[in-house]
């Protein structure tokens, strides 16, 4: 039996080596405890066809994860020149040239086998894991290794974990995006919603 890191948990810590603006440098995960929460992607290798793409649009798209106070770790089994050699190659290379956030390696496979990602080829699937700012893994999802993330998705789960944080007793129905109407957790409070939406009137 497969003991998968569960939501609610604290996240497996780990030090290690990663590369962020062309420098190597020590990334222990606990350092980020109390000050942000933490997106870990994991991806399969670098110069991968897929993960450049999702890789890349996370970059880009960062200042929309800074302002959620979330710290960005993408992580693999390459090693750490391997990491600058993909950071030094332009992007229609299929580099990661400018890119925004740490690349993290996990040369040993420790990290990517303590997440439960590891493929028989010895490479991580691209997983998802989100966790607070208390070092509890609040997100955790796996794609096929040949499916790209979606960034809109993974922003939305950011912003509705950190309303129900900030929100307790409320819950987010389908589909929910930040200002949409929420719901009580409570199973008799909730009626009130399923009445609001679900009443004759408007069926």
């Amino acid at each position: 039996m497969v003991d998968y890191p569960q939501i609610g948990k604290l996240a497996p810590n780990f030090l290690t080596v990663g590369v962020f603006n062309k420098k190597l440098g020590k990334i222990r995960l606990s350092d980020y405890r109390g000050k942000k929460y933490v997106l870990l992607i994991f991806y399969p290798a670098n110069f991968t066809p897929v993960s450049p793409t999702e890789l890349i649009t996370l970059s880009d798209r960062i200042a929309e994860f800074r302002k959620l106070s979330t710290q960005i770790l993408a992580i693999s089994i390459d090693s750490p020149f391997s990491h600058l050699r993909s950071l030094l190659s332009s992007r229609y290379e299929g580099g990661l040239a400018n890119l925004q956030f740490p690349l993290v390696s996990d040369l040993t496979q420790k990290i990517t086998n303590d997440y439960k990602l590891l493929t028989d080829d010895g490479m991580a699937f691209p997983g998802v894991v989100l966790i607070d700012k208390e070092g509890v893994i609040q997100y955790y999802t796996v794609n096929n290794l040949l499916c790209g993330r979606n960034i809109n998705e993974i922003l939305r789960i950011l912003e509705s974990i950190q309303y129900l944080k900030e929100h307790p007793g409320q819950a987010c129905p389908v589909d929910w995006n930040y200002g949409d109407k929420t719901i009580y957790s409570h199973p008799l409070k909730s009626k009130l919603y399923f009445k609001e939406l679900y009443s004759p009137q408007k069926n």
